[in-house]
């Protein structure tokens, strides 16, 4: 089997390909309305249904999910007694951030160093492009030999779960033989990488109240309890020393057996400063993918300018655990709430609210699916072997979609790859990558249709 038809095929897709990725990412499509105006959104779900359209995609929907946003679907029937795939990405993106410090406009894709840089572009607009790359080059040698049902959801960096909850109370729609999550990435740079692990979640918002309201600091300061000192002291209970998370009753020393990744290179991917240590003990894979990471993303409290000297009556921050695969992100809640309400210092009154919650996911690696894959990765990169790492986020999607059709193979490939920066300023993409991955998918649909033949 050779993939030079489909690899210059591909290649002169590219052109396109960028001028169409340009359109996507110019949408604003944060799923936040607090941030960006809904019709952001909606617009950007209707370029991907009209997308899915040109492609002579069937059955093409705007699915209104329980979470208030839209998901677009699309059908594209095969052969007969062909096996089905489903193709899944999402159109919405993180907030730019601090848009003064990008390079480029953030919502203008923008090529600079052989890169194209805009938010989205990798996660994961990319991979809807992605995915229609992949399509067309089959469609220009032979056809599409499978059966392909399309996912684009509207809301998967927010985490509200609004398409999870539609394909349990629609299970016929999204059923198939095999699932391609597009939204992970290569371990580095032009290393072929399925992901076979990822870590759940769980966020919780926790406030502590300590006085009716706030008080001159010099007046009553030594005596009176001030609400954010408590809160600085409790957050500060859910790590030792080292930086390892100290969730009472949560377990921390679990390892990780398979691809490593070197502290070296993980301190300048992760551009950590010069004389600053790493946290945690164990290997960096050990540390990422095996086990559990408290962070605390944000906090209420009087910013430096304008400040007053007051004790504070109240305090609230908003802390996310990531839990690796082994362990129940239900129970895990269940833990951290009970160490958030045990260790408040002096008597603080304490709430604790759940905002959003996802199980940990593991793929079945020795499915016909990854040795689709495999195969299809080994032509596309040649000179390399497919990979199998783990990844610290979470797509609550995959165990979702793993309890509705438990038969189903599913694999995690994606355009996110370290350069690419993704939830940072200046995401990028690299085409190459973009290229090489769309060329590996459209092998893989042939090599998995071949495979249900045999």
């Amino acid at each position: 089997m050779t993939a030079r038809p489909i690899s210059e095929t591909v290649a002169s897709l590219m052109p396109r390909a960028k001028a169409e990725l340009a359109e996507l990412v110019a949408f604003r499509s944060v799923a936040d309305p607090a941030q960006f105006p809904r019709s952001e959104c909606e617009a950007a779900a209707g370029w991907v249904a009209g997308a899915l359209r040109t492609e002579g995609f069937q059955d093409v929907a705007l699915l209104d999910t329980p979470d208030g946003t839209q998901s677009v679907y699309g059908f594209l029937p095969g052969p007969a007694g062909a096996p089905t795939v489903l193709l899944y990405a999402h159109y919405d993106v993180q907030p730019p951030l601090d848009e003064s410090a990008w390079l480029s406009p953030p919502f203008e894709l923008t090529e600079r160093d052989g890169r194209w840089f805009g938010r989205g572009a990798a996660d994961c607009k990319g991979g809807f492009i992605m995915h229609l790359l992949a399509l067309r080059a089959l469609r220009a040698n032979g056809g599409v030999p499978v059966s392909v049902k399309v996912i684009a959801e509207g809301s998967e960096e927010q985490g509200t779960g609004g398409l999870e909850q539609y394909a349990e109370a629609h299970p016929e729609l999204l059923a198939a033989d095999s699932i391609v999550i597009g939204d992970t990435g290569n371990f580095r740079l032009g290393l072929p990488t399925v992901t076979a692990t990822l870590r759940g979640m769980t966020m919780l918002r926790v406030q502590l109240d300590t006085l009716e309201g706030n008080l001159h600091s010099g007046q009553f300061g030594g005596a009176a309890p001030d609400a954010l000192a408590a809160m600085i002291q409790l957050l500060a209970s859910l790590r030792a020393e080292d930086g390892t998370t100290t969730v009472d009753g949560l377990t921390t020393d679990a390892r990780w057996d398979g691809l490593q990744y070197p502290e070296g290179e993980f301190r300048t991917d992760a551009q950590v400063l010069d004389g600053v240590e790493l946290i945690g003990t164990g290997t960096v894979a050990d540390r990422i993918w095996a086990r559990p990471a408290v962070t605390v993303i944000g906090i209420d409290c009087p910013p430096v300018v304008g400040a007053t000297p007051s004790l504070q009556a109240s305090a609230r921050a908003q802390v996310s655990l990531r839990v690796p695969p082994g362990q129940d992100a239900a129970e895990a809640t269940k833990l951290l709430t009970a160490h958030l309400e045990s260790h408040a210092p002096w008597g603080a009154r304490v709430l604790v609210e759940q905002v959003g919650q996802g199980q940990p996911f593991r793929a079945d690696t020795t499915s016909p699916a990854y040795a689709s894959m495999a195969d299809a990765m080994r032509l596309a990169y040649p000179g390399e072997e497919m990979q199998t790492s783990g990844m610290g986020g979470s797509i609550p999607l995959c165990n979702t979609l793993a309890a509705l059709y438990p038969q189903a193979e599913i694999l995690l490939i994606g355009l996110s790859e370290p350069e690419a920066k993704i939830h940072a300023v200046n995401e990028s993409v690299s085409p190459e990558e973009l290229e090489r991955l769309s060329v590996a998918e459209a092998l893989f649909l042939r090599n998995y249709a071949e495979s249900k033949k045999a």
